[in-house]
């Protein structure tokens, strides 16, 4: 059985609105609304700092030019990284991920330096100028950015 508390006379039971049929429309918009997905600056921060790292090249010299050959690979594993990231760490995020990595300059712009850093290292020296390739690619949950590099010291 179920007891109800009766109202007290001063606070009134709240009235719905009656239901009106929909309205037809009969103007269009001007402008289009999007939503646009960006990637979290925390989670790239998290991304690179747990990020496999594998380096290796060498630096040769041919006459007056010496330079370095080489390349830098990072690999995001998302299902190591699921009790950190709120979203689903499968195969159809790790897309989403390498299409945004790739869309972001900073990004790029981030992975060259990390490249650079990691010439200086196994080359022994820093180098004048550093070009570099970067490819990146998802593969199930995992996401793969493949950096080629080519300096000059």
């Amino acid at each position: 059985m179920t007891e109800t508390k009766p109202q007290s006379p001063s606070t009134p039971a709240p009235e719905l609105a009656p239901r009106r049929p929909m309205a037809r429309a009969t103007r269009i918009a001007l402008f289009e609304r999007e939503v646009r997905e960006r990637l979290s600056r925390a989670a790239l921060d998290l991304l690179f700092a747990r990020a496999d790292l594998i380096s290796e090249g060498q630096r040769s010299k041919r006459g007056e030019r010496d330079a370095y050959f080489g390349s830098t690979m990072l690999t995001i594993d998302l299902p190591d990284l699921a009790m950190l990231l709120r979203d689903a760490c499968d195969a159809g995020t790790a897309r989403r991920l390498a299409a945004l990595l790739e869309a972001d300059e900073a990004v790029g712009r981030r992975v060259q330096e990390l490249a650079s850093r990691e010439t200086a290292r196994v080359a022994g020296a820093t180098p004048r100028d550093v070009g570099t390739h970067i490819a990146i690619r998802a593969q199930g949950a995992k996401v793969f950015i493949d950096v080629d590099v080519e300096a000059t010291f």
